[in-house]
């Protein structure tokens, strides 16, 4: 099963490969989790799937009536730059696992987690990302035709996946394919999937040449100690405390003024994740926002927080306004009114993602607007307000 085109499928792959600008770890080694040999640090979980060596490749073979197959590492992997060929039978279905788990407590240790897309139908979104037995598809192609293109059927593809913190991109033979944010899952196992099939004919996906930079990782750490407001400082309007771990806003009708609890230090780049629970009123989270000497207090970015469909959408204060509104009779999936919800934003560089409780509820790409400034939590004036955080939390690299 050797390609006489070379380890990567010859120039056109190389010229590909070359003119795209990719992370680098210049002082981290390449490895291999695959000796060439036998499955010696891998499990196979989920379906009756075969998988073999042959010849230093690693093949599946479908097996009809068999659920998803998962061929994993032992051990998992954070942040990491993972390159694999593989050649899959045109009328099959499989993909790459990636920061993945099989837990006896989640659906009786089914495997889920990120995958990257092996898809050689006529859909062509290999190199997507799916998330396996868990939200379904969190990064399509339908709006990336060169990745589309890239795929090659019935030859081998090279595949490039890049995991750093909450970013993931992947490539397809060199070519951009899925470029995520998402931080749901850090880290788990990378599997090799061979599809369940009803098929009775067999057929075959196989890898080879598989190579990881093992990167680090990166952790949460808390921005809220749980017991004061340290690092906080309460803005004119409203009253907030702390009452069992947990940062309580409130405010009454006749206060006109928004009432802020404003972080001391100032963000640029970062991804922050937080729980939250309206039981009344308008509220907010605040970030790249500056103070102002007006009833508002700040200008900036918020992503909304109330009891309504607007919750999850993003507004600037003192700018554009609406940014991102979702329309008045879309039902939220998102959002759970009267809970505790999650929500998470990485804002990097020009592009904002924000998701509710894992589902991204808004996103701007090349946005010309703010790139720094204060968080804050709001009470919005004019309102009877009761709301609660806790649990906030920032992304951060972890030390070696």
């Amino acid at each position: 099963m050797k390609d006489s085109h070379g380890l990567f499928g010859g120039a056109l792959y190389w010229g590909l490969f070359l003119a795209v600008p990719l992370v680098m770890a210049d002082d981290v080694s390449w490895h291999s989790p695959f000796n060439g040999v036998d499955f010696e640090g891998w499990t196979q979980r989920g379906g009756r799937a075969r998988y073999e060596v042959r010849e230093g490749t690693i093949v599946g073979t479908t097996v009809p009536r068999s659920r998803n197959s998962f061929l994993c590492t032992n051990r998992p992997y954070s942040d990491f730059i993972f390159e694999v060929e593989f050649r899959v039978d045109p009328n099959m279905n499989s993909g790459i696992q990636i920061r993945s788990a099989s837990l006896p407590g989640y659906h009786n240790g089914i495997v889920h987690g990120y995958q990257v897309e092996i898809d050689p139908s006529d859909r062509a979104w290999s190199g997507g990302i799916y998330d396996e037995s868990r939200r379904g598809w969190i990064n399509d192609l339908k709006d990336n035709e060169p990745a589309r293109r890239a795929f090659r059927r019935a030859d081998w593809n090279h595949y490039r996946i890049e995991a750093i913190g909450d970013h993931i991109r992947t490539f397809v033979n060199g070519v951009p394919a899925a470029d995520l944010r998402d931080s749901v899952s850090l880290s788990g196992f990378i599997a090799l999937q061979v599809h369940g099939t009803n098929r009775e004919e067999p057929m075959e996906i196989a890898w080879r040449n598989l190579r990881i930079q093992d990167l680090g990782s990166h952790h949460w750490e808390s921005l809220f100690d749980g017991e004061t407001l340290a690092g906080w400082e309460p803005q004119p309007g409203g009253r907030w405390e702390v009452l069992d771990g947990v940062i309580r806003g409130i405010s009454e009708k006749a206060e006109r003024r928004h009432g802020l609890l404003m972080s001391r230090d100032t963000f640029d780049d970062f991804t922050i994740r937080l729980q939250f629970k309206v039981t009344q009123g308008d509220s907010g989270f605040y970030f790249r926002a500056t103070p102002v000497d007006q009833a508002v207090g700040v200008h900036g970015f918020q992503v909304e927080i109330d009891t309504t469909y607007e919750t999850g959408g993003l507004y600037e204060t003192g700018g554009r306004a609406w940014v991102v509104q979702h329309p008045s009779d879309q039902k939220t999936r998102w959002y759970r009114k009267g809970e505790w919800n999650e929500l998470t934003v990485s804002a990097h560089e020009r592009r904002t993602v924000v998701r509710m409780n894992g589902r991204k509820s808004a996103e701007l790409r090349d946005d010309p607007g703010r790139t720094e400034g204060r968080l804050a939590l709001q009470l919005h004036g004019g309102q009877d307000m009761f709301v609660e955080f806790r649990e906030i939390q920032q992304l951060m690299r972890s030390k070696e």
